[in-house]
């Protein structure tokens, strides 16, 4: 069972920038690619970025593409997402999930094994 913590959100001002972690415990981390959801208010959770078991591969919705990276330190069991250049639209809560299968799930919310609880993220205009 793996456990996944979140943690780098809050309050910014459009075009500032967040720095996202999340910390994983109980399995073996380089084991699962990782991935970025986000949900807003009254909307769907949507995919935002994944990341390769080795970080060798790199994923982005086309919303965040030059503007958020993903990426990942093993020796930690963390990933990170780099929000830069936010805008009020990214505004919601950051989820971090885990998932064993393969590259084509990584894209997808039922693609994704363990999940965090997230952490809110707001981008104020």
């Amino acid at each position: 069972q793996v456990q996944l913590v979140e943690s780098g959100g809050g309050l910014v001002q459009a075009g500032d920038s967040l720095r996202l972690s999340c910390a994983a415990s109980g399995g073996t981390f380089s084991n699962y690619a990782m991935g970025w959801f986000r949900q807003a208010p009254g909307k769907e959770r949507e995919f935002v970025a994944a990341i390769s078991w080795s970080g060798g591969s790199t994923f982005y919705a086309d919303s965040v593409k030059g503007r958020f990276t993903i990426s990942r330190d093993n020796a930690k069991n963390t990933v990170y997402l780099q929000m830069n250049r936010l805008k009020p639209e990214d505004t919601a809560v950051y989820y971090c999930a885990a998932s064993s299968r393969l590259g084509n799930w990584w894209t997808r919310p039922e693609g994704m094994n363990y999940w965090g609880k997230g952490t809110l993220a707001t981008v104020s205009s």
